[in-house]
C-alpha cells in the first residue's frame, strides 16, 4: 500500500496516450496525448483537489441536508459540504478500490485497468453495493466502462457520475468554445440546490450550438438533453480553430454538470472546466428525478469517454 496521498498508481498507455489511474477513489489522475495534458489532474504527492478524476457514486453533486426518504425509511448521510449543509459526490471518492484478477493477473493489458470496489452498508446508505471501471486508452482517446451491482437483499438508490476537468493548454477558458447538448438548466439557491428551471434558448445559458464561455460563470446542471442516434451525448470544449477535447456519455447519462472553477483557490481557478455527465440532477435522492433503483442482485452499466480534438 503506497503511503501517498492517493495510493497506488496504475499507468496504461497506447501509442501516444497515456494515462494515470489511482487507488484512492479509482478515478483518472492524469491523461496525455500527443504529449500534450487533456485532463487538469494533480501530482502523485498531492491529495486529489476539487474531486478532479473522481467516481461519484452512489449519487452525484449534492443532497440538501445529507436527509432523504426511500422505501418508507428515513436516512441522515454525513455532510460532507458542512458549510452549504449538504452530503456531496457520494460514498466512493476517498475508499481505496483494488485490482481486479478476472483482467489476468495485473488487472489487464498495458492499455486497460480493471478495478473494483466493495461498498459496504453504513449509516445513511444501508445498501451494499459492488463496483467496477474498466479503464482503457486507445488510439481513438480514453474510455471508463462502470459496471455497479446491488449485492444486498433489498432495492437501493443510486446515482453516479464522474468529475474530469478539461483544458486546453495555452488558452485561457474564457477563450474557449464550450458546447453542451440540453435544452434547460437547472435554477438553484445558495447552496447550489435545485429550486426549478430554465429553458437555455437564446440566454447566456445557451450552448447547444456551441459558443465562446467568455466571462461566464457555471456550476450549472443542464437537462433535457439532445442525444445522438445511439442514444448518448456529448460536450466539446475547443478552440475557435477545433483544437480541444470531446467528452462523450452513453444512454444512461441524461444531465451535464458544468464548473468553470470560479470558487477554487489559487491557481485552479478558473483553470480548466469541470464537465461531469451524471446519471440524475443534484438532490434526486429527495426528489426521485431519474433516480435509479438497483433491485437485489440488478447490475446498472454506464460508459463515457474522452477524444482529443484537432
Amino acid at each position: 500500500m503506497s503511503s501517498g496521498p492517493s495510493g497506488e498508481q496504475w499507468t496504461i498507455k497506447s501509442a501516444d496516450h497515456e494515462a494515470v489511474v489511482v487507488e484512492v477513489g479509482g478515478g483518472l489522475r492524469t491523461y496525455r496525448a500527443h504529449g500534450v495534458d487533456v485532463v487538469d489532474g494533480f501530482a502523485e504527492d498531492e491529495m486529489c483537489p476539487a474531486s478532479a478524476g473522481q467516481i461519484l457514486a452512489p449519487w452525484p453533486n449534492r443532497i440538501r441536508d445529507g436527509r432523504y426518504a426511500f422505501a418508507g425509511e428515513n436516512h441522515q448521510l454525513p455532510l460532507t459540504e458542512p458549510l452549504r449543509h449538504n452530503a456531496l459526490h457520494g460514498l466512493v471518492n476517498w475508499s481505496r478500490w483494488r485490482v481486479a484478477d478476472d483482467l489476468g493477473g495485473d488487472g489487464g493489458a498495458e492499455n486497460q485497468l480493471r478495478l473494483e470496489l466493495e461498498l459496504p452498508p453504513q449509516p445513511g446508505y444501508p445498501w451494499a453495493l459492488r463496483l467496477r471501471t474498466d479503464w482503457t486508452v486507445s488510439a481513438d482517446g480514453l474510455s471508463a466502462s462502470h459496471a455497479i451491482t446491488n449485492v444486498c437483499e433489498r432495492p437501493s438508490p443510486f446515482g453516479f457520475s464522474v468529475h474530469p476537468y478539461l483544458i486546453v493548454p495555452g488558452t485561457p477558458i474564457d477563450e474557449l468554445v464550450l458546447r453542451v447538448p440540453a435544452r434547460n438548466r437547472l435554477l438553484v439557491d445558495g447552496r447550489l440546490l435545485p429550486i426549478g428551471a430554465a429553458r437555455v434558448t437564446g440566454s447566456e445559458y445557451d450552448f447547444v450550438e456551441g459558443r465562446r464561455l467568455g466571462g461566464a460563470v457555471l456550476d450549472t446542471a443542464f437537462g433535457d438533453v439532445i442525444r445522438d442516434d445511439d442514444g448518448g451525448s456529448a460536450a466539446t470544449l475547443s478552440t475557435v480553430d477545433g483544437r480541444g477535447v470531446r467528452l462523450w456519455a452513453d444512454a444512461g447519462f441524461g444531465w451535464w454538470q458544468v464548473f468553470t472553477g470560479d470558487t477554487l483557490p489559487g491557481e485552479r481557478f478558473r483553470r480548466a472546466v469541470g464537465i461531469e455527465p451524471m446519471t440524475c440532477p443534484p438532490d434526486a435522492f429527495r426528489s426521485g428525478r431519474d433516480l435509479i433503483v438497483l433491485e437485489p442482485g440488478q447490475t446498472w452499466h454506464g460508459r463515457w469517454g474522452i477524444t482529443p480534438l484537432g
